[in-house]
């Protein structure tokens, strides 16, 4: 990925994906390399939350 212009972005606010920064960096979330991937942006961002739960579990346990 060469510019920010090239990426994929989930705009949370319209539940819409882009390529380029088109909406506002509050409700962005990305880049990310694909459509495909900016697609599942709130799939991934829950999965990325359930493995810090998990290793803050890990970690005061």
């Amino acid at each position: 990925m060469s510019t920010d212009d090239e990426a994929w972005y989930y705009d949370v606010r319209s539940k819409t994906v882009s390529q380029g920064k088109e909406s506002g960096a509050l409700d962005r979330m990305g880049p990310y390399p694909d459509r495909e991937s900016a697609e599942r942006a709130i799939q991934i961002a829950a999965e990325r939350n359930k493995a810090a739960d998990k290793a803050d579990d890990d970690w005061n346990n």
